[in-house]
């Protein structure tokens, strides 16, 4: 989705809130996110993106097409949120997961797969018959491809917001990137700049486990399940460009 308007930001203006402080536990509220989502994600194509991933789901006949659809029938943080919960169960550091591992985590995630669909995964992704699996090449697999200009326009859209250079996205990374002066909640003075910027940041991390910074792999990841409902390369290019001002 492009901007719909000209205020310099990416923000999606859709519900009311009182809040007048800043207020870590009151920013990260699902419920008043909407309000600072990057314009790409609206809840119009974030509604497509859930409809079309639920219905191509049920005719999905290879199990990680299948798995990485239901993902996406979650919205486009799925697969971001499924990757961090398996990368809990990695206690040991050791970035690979034995088949009971497998398949008890994506039982607990409450995806609708049969037994039989979560052991052909899993052997299809235990390429080397060693009887576990790397956790980075599972999470890379799922992901939704995206093309190599696509993934250059949000890597390069990532590294203009990093001012620090140091690989992750803070609130003083994009303080002064993005202008305040529009929002109606900045303008009205019901928040400051900060709390409008965290709930910014805070749409790209999972439910539940938000720290306040975002990685250039979560930031990916976003966009990849955004890119999944945007079928032509010059839109999405446009999209970014105009989101981020590239």
């Amino acid at each position: 989705m492009l901007p719909d308007d000209d205020c310099g930001s990416c923000f999606n203006y859709e519900t009311k809130s009182t809040v007048n402080k800043f207020d870590a536990k009151e920013v990260m509220d699902p419920a008043t996110l909407a309000w600072h989502r990057p314009q790409s994600a609206t809840s119009r194509v974030e509604e497509e993106l859930i409809q079309k991933s639920t219905r191509a789901a049920t005719q999905a006949t290879d199990p990680l097409e299948k798995l990485r659809l239901l993902c996406l029938s979650r919205g486009a943080t799925g697969i971001m949120v499924l990757a961090r919960f398996f990368r809990r169960l990695d206690d040991d550091g050791s970035n690979r997961l034995n088949k009971e591992e497998f398949i008890n985590g994506l039982k607990e995630t409450g995806l609708e797969m049969t037994v039989e669909e979560y052991e052909e995964l899993f052997h299809k992704l235990d390429t080397d018959n060693s009887g576990s699996i790397s956790l980075d090449e599972f999470i890379t697999q799922l992901r939704p491809p995206m093309s190599e200009s696509r993934r250059a326009i949000v890597e390069r859209a990532f590294n203009k917001l990093d001012k620090t250079g140091d690989g992750v996205l803070s609130v003083n990374d994009i303080r002064g990137v993005y202008s305040m002066e529009a929002h109606p909640r900045y303008m009205s003075g019901e928040e400051t700049a900060d709390v409008v910027m965290t709930r910014f940041l805070a749409n790209f991390e999972p439910d539940g486990d938000r720290d306040g910074t975002v990685t250039l792999e979560e930031f990916m990841n976003y966009y990849s399940g955004i890119s999944v409902s945007i079928d032509n390369d010059c839109y999405f290019d446009l999209m970014m460009r105009q989101c981020y001002k590239l």
